[in-house]
């Protein structure tokens, strides 16, 4: 398997970066983050306010953007955004 150059990695975190900020507008919400857990294939994107909405809104919020896109998690994970501590 090819080595990732660096601006490959560059390109995938942008995308990243626009997968959250776009899901984080969709919520109206003023803070998302996210990180990738590689020995799983994951990505967890936290999400402000997520905790006050019901699972099937969340879904019908997300599931068209989730739907578009083009990267290859096994899965991606939304959650409220808790405090770092």
């Amino acid at each position: 398997m090819a080595e990732l150059e660096d601006a490959d990695y560059e390109a995938y975190e942008q995308d990243i970066e626009l997968l959250v900020d776009t899901l984080r507008k969709c919520f109206e919400a003023e803070k998302a983050r996210y990180s990738v857990v590689g020995h799983q294939n994951t990505l967890y994107i936290e999400i402000e306010g997520l905790d006050e909405l019901d699972p099937e809104t969340i879904s019908e919020v997300a599931e068209p953007v989730l739907d578009e896109l083009d990267m290859d998690f096994d899965e991606i994970s939304l959650l409220p955004l808790k405090n770092k501590r």
